[in-house]
């Protein structure tokens, strides 16, 4: 069976992990921004099962898609080992609003490609490994069946 991935649940899914990392630099007192923290947090699980070029092929893959829609993200990098560069020089450029509504898109994307290949069962359990104490059972991707 399939799953719809839809664009709204996908960006819902994208805003509550930004949310959980948004929470976590505030408490940390860290710069860093959500997307670079969620990437980090599907990094290091993917990396080990896809390897550095997979899983920096698969960014490339969501930031490709994103530009589409927020084209200001055509600015960001992506570093050798699949992790975002700094985005220092971008949140300067544009407001905080801006900000997250690009990291929106670029996570849902990411998302959206993980739903895809690896599918809706396999993508929550990752999202539950990574963020052990968040609940994704109000986002209607069931466990493979169709919503």
């Amino acid at each position: 069976m399939s799953v719809d991935l839809d664009a709204t649940r996908l960006k819902k899914l994208a805003k509550q992990l930004l949310l959980l990392e948004s929470a976590v630099n505030k408490r940390a007192g860290t710069g860093v921004s959500a997307a670079f923290r969620v990437c980090e947090q599907l990094r290091q699980p993917l990396g080990k099962t896809l390897g550095i070029a997979g899983f920096h092929a698969l960014l490339s893959r969501a930031l490709a898609l994103s530009i589409g829609e927020v084209p200001w993200l055509r600015g960001l990098q992506i570093n050798a080992d699949g992790s975002l560069a700094d985005l220092g020089e971008l949140v300067v450029k544009f407001d905080e609003e801006k900000i997250a509504s690009g990291e929106q898109v670029l996570v849902a994307r990411l998302l959206e490609l993980l739903f895809t290949f690896i599918g809706p069962a396999l993508t929550l359990q990752l999202l539950q490994d990574a963020w052990p104490k968040a609940n994704f059972d109000n986002l209607d991707f069931g466990k493979g069946q169709q919503p």
